[in-house]
């Protein structure tokens, strides 16, 4: 071979190596695609709507390392099914399920992806490359509790719920619990509507309960409706998964606000350094998952004080909710004085607690 042709065969295998290299970088430069998967529209102003702050908490935290995606009005059917299925055949490295009905179709698409990582809300269910997480919301609600005892005239407190699962039934319970501890004549009645996001049930069902006498209202649903009623009637009322004052100054008392950025930022970082694992996160207010916070202008200084000193107590470890003597509501104890509820217990309830009235829907 000639000096010249051998000058050109070397130059031609170095223009090979570097663009074989800047290929190389490309793609490792390529950002993560991370899915999330809702079931009401982000404009809820609720639960989906502070599933999308931590979306975009996750966007602001990796920047060009990460690439998002969500589906929103998601319906826990067949169909979630075959939107994770689609996210899955993108290519999405991470899938985040945030509805409990989701469960077991994420399951499955789970076991047909196993080299996707996935993660369930509020769910039990779990496989090689699906993990569970939540927050603790009923620690909010007991937070809220405290604040609806010391606000209510008439000891009646009112709840919006949405489906009679462990999760919702704990909320009802820890916000009487909440509210008992500073008024011990307290009750609280619930009425369902067996929908997340129905704001017209939802509306609905807050007249009914001011109808019945409840000058306090809080909700385990996802508009702002149940507000909206209350300053329309005079009452109280509470933001449940967001700040919802802007639908109701004068009835808003403070809000329940989950930040779900706290949990997203530490999977995604977990998934982008290799080193996630499958587990169970459920994180409150030791965390900083769950807060009090938007208190409006009718909560006295004193009152304001006071939640916040049950919260930060509850951040110290001082003070558990479900802490005896407690007892369901058909009198049979559940705690003995000066002991706490584990997770396992807490995670299964089905049954009311001393002072809330009415029957749990079959």
């Amino acid at each position: 071979m000639s000096l010249s042709r051998f000058k050109t065969a070397a130059c031609r295998v170095a223009t090979l190596v570097v663009t074989l290299g800047l290929a190389s970088q490309a793609l490792a430069a390529d950002p993560a695609k991370i899915g999330f998967v809702y079931i009401g529209p982000t404009g809820d102003h609720g639960w989906t709507y502070a599933h999308d702050q931590g979306r975009k908490e996750v966007e602001a935290k990796f920047g060009d390392k990460v690439k998002t995606t969500f589906v929103e009005n998601v319906p826990e059917t067949a169909d979630a099914e075959r939107v994770f299925r689609d996210l899955a055949q993108q290519g999405y490295k991470m899938i985040f399920a945030t509805s409990f009905g989701y469960m077991n179709q994420q399951l499955k698409v789970a076991k047909a992806f196993p080299k996707t990582a996935f993660m369930h809300a509020t769910g039990y269910k779990t496989a090689p490359n699906l993990g569970v997480y939540d927050v603790r919301t009923y620690e909010g609600a007991y937070m809220l509790g405290v604040v609806a005892g010391k606000m209510s005239k008439s000891g009646k407190l009112g709840v919006v719920a949405s489906i009679p699962i462990p999760e919702v039934i704990r909320n009802i319970n820890a916000f009487t619990i909440g509210a008992r501890s500073v008024n011990p004549k307290a009750t609280t009645r619930a009425i369902w509507v067996n929908s997340w996001f129905d704001p017209g049930k939802e509306r609905e069902a807050a007249l009914t309960l001011i109808a019945q006498g409840a000058d306090v209202l809080m909700q385990n649903t996802d508009s702002p409706a149940v507000v909206q009623a209350a300053q329309e009637k005079g009452v109280l009322a509470f933001g449940w998964d967001s700040d919802m004052s802007k639908f109701g100054g004068k009835a808003h008392l403070a809000a329940s606000v989950l930040h779900w950025g706290v949990i997203y930022n530490k999977v995604v970082g977990e998934v982008l350094e290799g080193g996630w694992k499958p587990g169970d996160i459920w994180w409150g207010v030791k965390e900083g998952a769950v807060n009090i916070e938007s208190f409006g202008p009718a909560v006295p200084a004193d009152v304001k004080k006071l939640a916040e000193e049950r919260r930060d107590a509850i951040k110290a470890g001082k003070l558990h909710p479900f802490t005896g003597p407690l007892k369901a509501q058909d009198g049979k104890e559940i705690l003995a004085a000066g002991v706490s509820m584990g997770d396992p217990d807490l995670r299964k309830i089905n049954y009311y607690v001393e002072g809330v009235e009415g029957a749990i829907p079959k």
